[in-house]
């Protein structure tokens, strides 16, 4: 019998039903996958877990209310329960989280249905499983490549923003404009790779690379 030949039992946890109904619709599409619960709380997750005992458990990491993805994780990953990360963020922050908290796998909700399949069957084998930007970041991150390099302005924008000034006071305290802040921003997000100035303070703390 062969890996793909074995039904693997599947525990679902996303804060959206409506989320949850489309992945139940998609991995019913498919033999060898058995979704034997559903979860929309990572509390919830972490008690289903426990009693239904599944292969996999196909994660969010943003749940609302309540402990997130990555905590959900580190109380439930375990040499027989896996934790396939399935989520729509891919900050270095976000996946290094995950990974530390136990996660088999981290793939991104754009993938497509086969690539989800496949690695549902490689995390239900105890085998690491990431989406193909998630492991380019990855191994920046090995080969030591994957800090960016910020100007001066870049890191003084930085730094306001992690005080939690806007964009209207960032512009009053360096005296720029409003657009100039804007622009500089949009550099910045790039550079880090995320899209939210949350995302933006948290890679930076996490890369030291605020003064």
């Amino acid at each position: 019998m062969t890996p793909r030949d074995t039904v693997v039992r599947i525990l679902l946890c996303d804060d959206h039903a409506v989320v949850r109904a489309g992945l139940l619709a998609l991995l019913g599409s498919t033999p060898d996958i058995e979704v034997v619960g559903e979860a929309g709380s990572g509390e919830e997750a972490v008690a289903m877990a426990g009693k239904l005992r599944p292969d996999v458990v196909l994660m969010d990491l943003q749940l609302g209310a309540g402990i997130d993805g990555v905590e959900a994780t580190r109380r439930i990953a375990s040499p027989d329960v896996h934790v396939l990360v399935l989520t729509t963020y891919d900050t270095d922050a976000d996946i290094t989280r995950a990974i530390e908290a136990g996660a088999t796998g981290y793939l991104l909700k754009a993938e497509r249905p086969e690539e989800l399949f496949t690695a549902i069957h490689s995390a239900a084998q105890g085998r690491t499983a990431l989406s193909a930007p998630v492991a380019s970041r990855v191994m920046d991150r090995m080969r030591g490549t994957g800090t960016p390099t910020l100007t001066d302005r870049e890191t003084d924008i930085l730094g306001q923003l992690s005080r939690g000034l806007g964009n209207r006071e960032i512009a009053r305290a360096l005296f720029i404009s409003e657009a100039t802040v804007k622009t500089h921003l949009g550099r910045i997000y790039a550079k880090l790779g995320v899209d939210t100035r949350a995302g933006a303070v948290a890679v930076a703390k996490e890369r030291r690379l605020l003064p």
